[in-house]
């Protein structure tokens, strides 16, 4: 169907979420790799449900945690909502937050749209009149926000390469910490390995020493498969000279530049 938003915005439909011994039999590539990189590219994540299958399978808890580090893309859209009645709603909702903070790592509560997000009028037998009406809002709601996605798109930008530079900072600390941690002559091979199964405490002392964010480090599981196939005594020691400079232009240069940088779809 033509509409005028299309002309800015690009939709990409995932395929669905699969369940049980699918999950591992019929998927031919890294369903999870695939949507962890449109995730770090995309403007919005609209995560679908329906009344009828609230349950969080196994590879969707695996696609929910790649998408960390993009919280603040994630919306989620409960639909074909006007399938049950006002009473069953109430406890689906409920049902689905519940679900979803066993899985969402985020702090504030994710903003979900009720409604049924199709062509055809609401199926008000069963909704109400009251139900009727919060749909259409909700249905208005989540149209004004794949709107704003045009207008937010250069703010995201900005907002993509301060998160970038400020895990680069995080990743100097980490592999300057290592370093610094292998002995000097015996027991090097060990202590690497030491090093990488301990990998979560190590984060813990760079993170106390530094006074860094933990929501800015890596994910560690991922963090020890790449180190596995690095030598630490190479690594590069840390260059505060740098590190001074990434601070100076996530504290002052980037807040000048959104003053001065207009956006031009406002």
């Amino acid at each position: 169907m033509p509409h005028p938003l299309l002309e800015h915005v690009t939709f990409v439909d995932t395929p669905g979420v699969l369940s049980g011994e699918k999950q591992r039999t019929q998927r031919a590539y890294d369903f999870t790799g695939v949507t962890s990189w449109f995730a770090a590219k995309c403007d919005l994540i609209l995560l679908l449900f329906d009344p009828h299958k609230l349950d969080v399978s196994d590879e969707f808890k695996r696609v929910i945690y790649s998408l960390r580090g993009h919280d603040d893309k994630i919306r989620v859209v409960l639909n074909k909502a006007d399938q049950v009645d006002t009473q069953q709603l109430m406890r689906v909702y409920g049902a689905l937050m519940w679900s979803l903070g066993k899985v969402l790592n985020t702090p504030e509560v994710v903003r979900v749209y009720i409604g049924s997000f199709n062509d055809k009028p609401v199926n008000e037998a069963a909704t109400g009149p009251i139900g009727k009406e919060l749909f259409e809002k909700e249905q208005e709601d989540l149209l004004s926000d794949l709107k704003d996605i045009p207008k937010k798109a250069c703010d995201r930008r900005i907002n993509e390469f301060v998160k970038r530079a400020r895990a680069a900072k995080i990743h100097a600390y980490i592999i300057a910490h290592l370093k610094k941690e292998m002995p000097a002559m015996i027991g090097k091979a060990k202590t690497q390995q030491r090093l990488i199964d301990n990998l979560e405490g190590e984060f813990g002392k760079v993170q106390r020493d530094h006074h860094l964010p933990p929501g800015d480090f890596p994910n560690v599981e991922h963090f020890k498969e790449i180190l596995s196939g690095y030598n630490f005594d190479k690594f590069e020691k840390l260059k505060p000279k740098m590190i001074q400079a990434v601070d100076d232009m996530l504290g002052y240069d980037i807040p000048e530049l959104l003053k001065t940088f207009r956006n031009p779809y406002d």
